[in-house]
Order: structure tokens, then sequence, then C-alpha cells
């Protein structure tokens, strides 16, 4: 019993950071919708896509390595690959799409290993449709929570 109120304790503080991330998460998004797309970039908006590309990494990272797996073990699930939790969380409720996770999980990587400052634009829209996918997830995997009266 002490493990899992442990454990719990530790989704608790996952969860507050999650809603701080996706709160400034959403807050890029509108900063980066104001200003994309445009013909040329200044230096302050080719920073503003970097600090949103780096918050939905950090967003999407928080969301699937940090809480997914929490919930995963108070659940008493085994360790699986990636794709396979979010297979049976989507079955199990505790996502929306599993397939949108993979999407967003591929874009983050792609991100991450872009070297070239100006490609990050083209990425820019992908990313911002992507903010929703991942709210809308969280949102979900949120209202699972609640009903377990985790929270």
């Amino acid at each position: 019993m002490r493990n899992e109120q442990l454990t719990l304790q530790l989704l608790s503080e996952e969860l507050d950071l999650l809603k701080k991330a996706v709160n400034t998460l959403s807050l890029s998004v509108e900063k980066c919708n104001a200003i994309f797309p445009n013909s040329e970039y200044t230096f302050e908006n080719m920073e503003s896509f970097d600090s949103l590309t780096s918050k939905f990494g950090r967003c999407s990272d928080l969301y699937t390595q940090k809480v997914l797996r929490t919930i995963w073990i108070l659940l008493h699930e085994p360790f699986v690959p990636f794709i396979d939790m979010l297979n049976k969380g989507e079955k199990m409720n505790i996502i929306e799409s599993a397939d949108q996770l993979l999407e967003i999980r591929d874009l983050r990587n792609q991100i991450t290993h872009e070297y070239i400052p100006e490609a990050i634009t083209d990425l820019i829209p992908e990313v911002i449709a992507n903010c929703s996918y991942l709210e809308n997830n969280i949102e979900h995997t949120f209202r699972f929570i609640e009903k377990r009266n985790w929270i």
C-alpha cells in the first residue's frame, strides 16, 4: 500500500507539471498563430517557433514518458513497448487515440533531430495542429484519472 501511495503522489506531482506545461504550450501556440504564415521571419519570430517546438517536445515527453507510465504502474500493467502501451491505453480508455500520440511522438523526434533552424518553420503548422491532439489526449487522461479517484 505504501508503494501505491508514493506512486499516487508521484502522479499528482507529474500532473501539476503537466498542467503548467500545457498552459505555457497554449500561450506559445497563440503567439505563433499570430505570426505564421509569413514570407519572412525575424529573429524574434524564429525564437518563438523554437520555444513552441521545445514546449511541444517537453509537454509530450512529460505526458507520454512520465504520466502515462505512472498510470501504467498504478494499473499493475507489465512494462511493454511504447506502441503497445498506447494501443492498450486506447482500449482501456486512458487515451483518446494511439495513432495521434504516435504521430506526436514522431513529430517530437523530427523536431529533436532538426539541426537547420530555418527548417523548423516547415514544421510549425504540423506542431500547431498536433498541439490540439496532445491537449485532447491529456484531457481524456485527466478524466480517466478522475474516474479512478486518483486525484
